[in-house]
């Protein structure tokens, strides 16, 4: 009998080890666009049932971030080839940082991106997000293609969209 419990006990050991491992992260579990509720500029909730039924990219940045000022500068050059992609740009920052981000880059002039403020921090912990920015990319049945820290160059986000 304790040569057999002997034998269990790793295997107990392995078992918990695997559940415990990455696929744990709720994105992974839960593989669509998550049920966000950010406060926007004009104090307005955007939710997940406010998204259309186009490809979505998440990315939760910091307007102080300078690898995520580089990543919306380098999106907005080339924002034309992404006119059927919706984005949401969601921090934890105070208000008034975000809406001086969304000045300084002029991003009311594109109706395809909404920005606004994770108000209770949910987001981080769901992508488990060690690195900003971070993105998320949805396809438009709302399942998730694929996830990235850290910048991501404009031609790999193109290219996973299709």
């Amino acid at each position: 009998m304790k040569k057999w419990l002997l034998a269990l006990v790793p295997v107990l050991f392995a078992l918990v080890t695997v559940a415990q491992s990455d696929t744990a992260f709720p994105y992974k579990r839960f593989p669509t666009v998550p049920p966000i509720s950010l406060l926007q500029a004009d104090s307005s909730m955007l939710t997940k049932a406010q998204l259309k039924k186009d490809p979505v990219i998440v990315m939760f940045f910091s307007p102080s971030c300078d690898h995520c000022q580089h990543q919306i500068k380098d999106m907005l050059k080339r924002m034309n080839e992404f006119k059927q992609t919706q984005f949401v740009l969601a921090t934890y920052q105070p208000f008034e940082e975000m809406v001086q981000f969304i000045k300084e880059y002029e991003i009311d002039k594109y109706p395809n991106i909404k920005v606004g403020r994770d108000t209770k921090f949910t987001l981080p912990p769901f992508y488990h997000i060690q690195s900003l920015p971070y993105l998320a990319l949805y396809n438009k049945k709302g399942n998730l293609v694929n996830t990235w820290q850290g910048n991501v160059a404009v031609d790999v986000l193109l290219k996973a969209l299709q």
